[in-house]
């Protein structure tokens, strides 16, 4: 009997735990799968939680009340549509290689939080990993709040905005990229919104320019 490749034994572990339907690894387009040689580490480190694993263990996450954006479970239902509200409420993932700025590279701009609009990232801060979902080597000064996820039965650093609180991703350093800070912050699209033009005044001034 043969066993299932790498990728696709991922893609099917995603797809069971989170109840989807989506496309398998040995369906993706070639392009998919011409992906950086870490890059297997790199997706199985950047997994969602599962979710029937991941309520055997606890997890460390920022007050709520902390965030300067304060809204109820059904005021965010209101703005979010449901697989926002899942990812930056309840901390889910999108699957791999399906986000729209996956491999968006624009030469400008700025990425925003979908929850409230507050920038986030610089169009500069992207790069390619090949990891699945959209990375960045950096943030825009004090833009991102990072603390210990401990789900998963793993430590890793998740990223939330910190003017929301609403989930973005993990962060992870020393995974060798040629990148100014070593660092990966592994975002969800579905979290993020462009926009083409950078901010400029007193909007500049918020994000440290």
């Amino acid at each position: 009997m043969r066993l299932p490749s790498f990728p696709t034994l991922i893609r099917t572990i995603y797809t069971i735990s989170n109840t989807t339907t989506s496309r398998f690894f040995a369906n993706a387009p070639a392009s998919q799968k011409a992906i950086a040689p870490f890059t297997r580490g790199t997706v199985l480190k950047s997994m969602p939680t599962i979710p029937f694993l991941g309520s055997l263990f606890t997890t460390s996450a920022k007050d709520m009340t902390d965030y300067p954006v304060q809204k109820t479970d059904d005021e965010w239902r209101a703005v979010l549509n449901k697989e926002q509200f899942r990812i930056l409420r309840t901390k889910g993932t999108e699957a791999p290689f399906t986000g729209a700025y996956d491999k968006h590279s624009p030469a400008a701009g700025v990425y925003t939080c979908a929850a409230c609009s507050a920038p986030l990232y610089r169009a500069t801060h992207k790069f390619k990993s090949g990891c699945g979902w959209p990375a960045y080597f950096d943030s825009i000064p004090g833009a991102v709040v990072r603390h210990t996820d401990r789900t998963f039965g793993m430590a890793r650093t998740e990223i939330v905005c910190a003017n929301c609180g609403g989930h973005l991703g993990h962060v992870f350093k020393g995974e060798g990229y040629p990148t100014p800070t070593d660092e990966r912050h592994c975002v969800n699209s579905i979290s993020l919104t462009f926009k083409d033009e950078e901010p400029s005044g007193a909007e500049a001034k918020e994000i440290g320019r």
